[in-house]
């Protein structure tokens, strides 16, 4: 057999004892208990192996802004205000740069393929997404980055902004996305992205029903529109709150609608816990979606990052296992499937999301790999394990070396 490399004393998820990997021209070639073969080896030492993280919803064009704009009420509508203020004068370049901070923060965690957000309007133009699209083509030996083009301050009452959606797909944006709740007439958005979506066949990628009331949810019309369109498994819609106030028999009618017409769930717990329930000051709602429960009715979810270092959320690091993490505690996730659920959330679950065919630690998967600090799914999640090195189609990305303590007596110094 002729290798490029091997990876030899994998842990899988779900699996019993070792595997080595086996990799030829960036894909996986072969998963076996032992590969006999003299192509250079990696020691993976009995820690877990997972395919690379999955962002499927991130914000690169808007990142690390916090110098030009501080939050102070922490609403969503400050939010898009101060952002708004603050693009005008957004360049390209500026773009580009603040992006690439974010972004390879994301790589060194371990993230192989992102989805990104990028707003488009008469006040921005193109400029965010020239910067973010060549962010794209440079880190393409790191990432698979793809973007998602969306009005971030209305549609239909923005004049100039649906011909500037039109400009993005036409220049490669493979996702559009929407966000009804700022729109003047919300099915009215709805309605106009699912026409856009089909006349230049692409997938949908909403901001849906945030609030810190059930009042307006679109959800059960973005399913409508859904079959009516034949757009199953080419939906998704992110944050959700406002279902997070359902009671529990609702919420699960609600995953059964979802489930039924194919509309997935991103779950985006950092910006929703920070802008959910401003208005109260006891017994706060968290806003955050119990996706364990959508998942189990069938519907396919995946847990992001959103936002980095801007007034919709001022803090984050862009890992994706953090994200997990958060997810697992804000939710109470404690048993071990659904704590590996997790995982499945920022990995396998989230590449569903996204339709991608080549995922996965089997043979003919692009090598996209990230190993763990951990020996369990479970256990990477509950103790937010530390990647020790990734590799995109079988080519190292980075390598982080575990810590050393300095006992006393100890003769090792840096």
């Amino acid at each position: 057999m002729s290798l490029d490399m091997i990876v030899r004393g994998a842990r899988l998820p779900g699996g019993d004892g070792l595997v080595d990997i086996g990799i030829a021209d960036g894909r996986i070639a072969a998963v076996a208990p032992v590969i006999d073969c003299d192509a250079p080896a990696v020691a993976a030492e009995g820690m877990l192996l997972v395919p690379g993280f999955v962002e499927t919803h991130l914000h690169l064009d808007k990142t690390c802004i916090l110098d030009r704009c501080t939050a102070a009420e922490g609403t969503v509508a400050e939010a898009v205000k101060l952002t708004a203020a603050a693009k005008q004068s957004f360049t390209a370049e500026d773009v580009y740069d603040r992006g690439r901070q974010t972004l390879e923060r994301a790589l060194a965690w371990g993230t192989t393929r992102i989805r990104t957000h990028v707003e488009v309007d008469p006040g921005i133009g193109m400029r965010g997404f020239d910067g973010v699209q060549q962010l794209a083509r440079d880190y393409a030996w790191a990432a698979d980055i793809e973007l998602c083009v969306f009005p971030q301050e209305g549609l239909l009452n923005n004049p100039g902004t649906d011909a500037l959606l039109q400009e993005g797909l036409r220049r490669g944006a493979r996702v559009i996305g929407a966000v009804p709740y700022i729109d003047s007439d919300p099915r009215g958005q709805i309605d106009r992205i699912f026409e856009l979506a089909r006349e230049f066949d692409v997938d949908i990628d909403m901001h849906l029903d945030m609030g810190e009331t059930t009042d307006g949810m679109q959800a059960d019309y973005v399913c409508h529109k859904t079959e009516e369109y034949g757009w199953g498994g080419r939906v998704a819609i992110g944050h959700v709150s406002q279902s997070s106030l359902l009671p529990r028999a609702a919420f699960l009618a609600l995953a059964a609608r979802l489930a039924s017409a194919g509309v997935a769930v991103t779950v985006l717990p950092a910006t929703d816990l920070f802008l959910t329930g401003r208005s109260h000051d006891h017994a706060v709602p968290r806003g955050v979606p119990q996706a364990q429960l959508l998942r189990g009715a069938g519907v396919t979810c995946s847990v992001a990052t959103n936002n980095v270092l801007n007034p919709f959320t001022p803090y984050g690091d862009a890992n994706l296992l953090r994200m997990a993490n958060l997810f697992a505690n804000v939710c109470q996730v404690a048993r071990p499937a659904e704590l590996a659920g997790c995982l499945e959330m920022v990995t396998s679950e989230a590449a569903r999301l996204m339709r991608l065919p080549d995922y996965g630690l089997r043979v003919g998967g692009v090598a996209d790999l990230v190993l763990l600090d951990a020996t369990t799914a479970e256990g990477a999640v509950a103790q937010l394990a530390q990647p020790l090195w990734g590799m995109k189609a079988g080519r190292m990305v980075f390598t982080r070396p575990r810590p050393t303590l300095h006992r006393p007596g100890c003769d090792c110094h840096p």
